[in-house]
């Protein structure tokens, strides 16, 4: 076996072979992301509500200035309505 003609041999398979060129192609597509009227409206939603103090100092205030005064006084009757509401939707 002769191994003389092997780059012979090597130099036509070589020559035979497609040469390929890589090109930096764009790409053919793009994502896209469409957000909805209604989930932009949820979005702001949510940041106004991320956005809002968790206590309301303005309704909370004058209250606790009536416990530290001693004048707060309770509706025992509107107590007893709004707890018995609330245990008729438990049922």
């Amino acid at each position: 076996m002769r191994i003389e003609a092997y780059t012979q041999i090597q130099q036509l398979y070589q020559a035979s072979k497609p040469k390929t060129t890589q090109t930096a192609k764009a790409p053919s597509f793009m994502d896209q992301l469409q957000i909805s009227s209604q989930g932009k409206d949820i979005q702001a939603a949510k940041s106004a509500v991320n956005n809002a103090p968790d206590i309301r100092e303005d309704v909370v205030a004058p209250i606790k200035e009536q416990i530290k005064n001693g004048t707060y006084e309770v509706d025992a009757e509107s107590l007893a309505d709004k707890l018995f509401a609330r245990f008729q939707e438990m049922r």
